[in-house]
């Protein structure tokens, strides 16, 4: 019988032991972030590729006042956080999940010292709110492109237009 996928969320303090632990054993944290409101092939596809750049995946997903705060569209987010973060913990490309109610990552990020920082296609490095902490540790950053014609705000609309009809 397999675990519960539901284990792989863990508090902000749990994530923090989890990723030192990880470190300890001389191995690469990948970190990302984002709302992850309705899950499509490009988030599957991204989520894949950072896996990729480390030994281990963890991804900090937005609150729901977090996402509401950050101006997705009315109705936003779709799916509520304990949701958005079970579905993403049952992909196996993502080790852990953690919840972050802050709009940036600043401080998740400082907390948690990842190895790698990955965003999606829509950052310029420059732009990537963190870069700074996990570039002084001698870290990586870095920036995947989006998978084309791929975006919840599509999905929606695609869902809108076939609901009209």
């Amino acid at each position: 019988m397999t675990a519960s996928t539901a284990a792989k969320i863990i508090s902000r303090p749990e994530a923090g032991r989890w990723v030192r632990g990880i470190q300890a054993e001389g191995k690469k944290v990948v970190f990302t972030n984002g709302c992850f409101d309705l899950l499509h092939v490009g988030h599957v596809q991204y989520l894949e590729e950072a896996r990729s750049l480390g030994d281990a995946l963890i991804v900090a997903v937005n609150t729901d006042d977090s996402v509401r705060r950050l101006s997705k569209g009315s109705g936003r987010p779709v799916n509520p956080e304990a949701d958005r973060a079970r579905v993403l913990a049952a992909l196996a490309c993502v080790d852990r999940v953690v919840l972050f109610p802050e709009d940036t990552p600043r401080e998740i990020i400082a907390e948690l010292q990842p190895d790698v920082l990955v965003k999606g296609g829509d950052y310029r490095l420059e732009e990537i709110v963190g870069r700074e902490t996990v570039l002084a540790r001698g870290g990586r950053v870095k920036v995947i492109p989006f998978v084309p014609g791929y975006s919840t705000t599509a999905l929606l609309a695609r869902i809108r237009e076939k609901s009209r009809t």
